[in-house]
């Protein structure tokens, strides 16, 4: 997928509705056993990458410096209908950074109730001394809002069934 068309995804309303939410991302990478890991994650859009950070020590970091490709889906919950979801494949950039980063906070900030946030900035502050930056730069995105844009696969089902080709 070019930059230009990853572009016009990532600036569609659905998709920036679900960058701005409160809605984790799924972050999906293998682990370095092989196996298939999903993980949900706060994050940051920059613009040009979604912004995440973790622990050092986490198996995800060893994992995504061994092997940078990843897969992220942001989704609505219920009852919001229809669903509406943004898939991106991407790579991670893993780098170490001293403290705890402004677009950790600004991730967090999404998902932390309001009364709850001072607390959590607190504790977050005084547990890291560095912290891991996940750059997630998008390679591939697609928005499935099923009112006007499915997953193929349905769509060619629903041609089928229809009569159409």
């Amino acid at each position: 997928m070019e930059a230009d068309e990853i572009r016009v995804v990532m600036d569609d309303p659905v998709a920036r509705r679900l960058l701005a939410s409160a809605n984790p991302a799924r972050l999906a990478y293998v682990a370095l056993d092989g196996t298939p890991r999903v993980v949900p994650v706060d994050f940051h859009w920059n613009g040009v990458a979604l912004v995440i950070g973790t622990v050092p020590g986490s198996a995800k970091v060893a994992a995504l410096q061994a092997r940078p490709a990843v897969a992220l889906t942001i989704d609505t919950s219920p009852p919001t209908w229809p669903p509406n979801v943004l898939l991106l494949r991407g790579t991670a950039e893993v780098s170490l950074v001293d403290g705890v980063f402004p677009e950790c906070v600004e991730g967090a900030r999404k998902v932390t109730p309001a009364e709850e946030f001072p607390r959590w900035e607190a504790g977050v502050h005084a547990l890291y001394d560095q912290m891991v930056r996940l750059d997630v730069t998008p390679t591939w995105a697609r928005i499935h809002d099923f009112e006007t844009r499915i997953p193929q696969a349905v769509e060619a089902l629903a041609r089928s069934k229809s009569g159409g080709s």
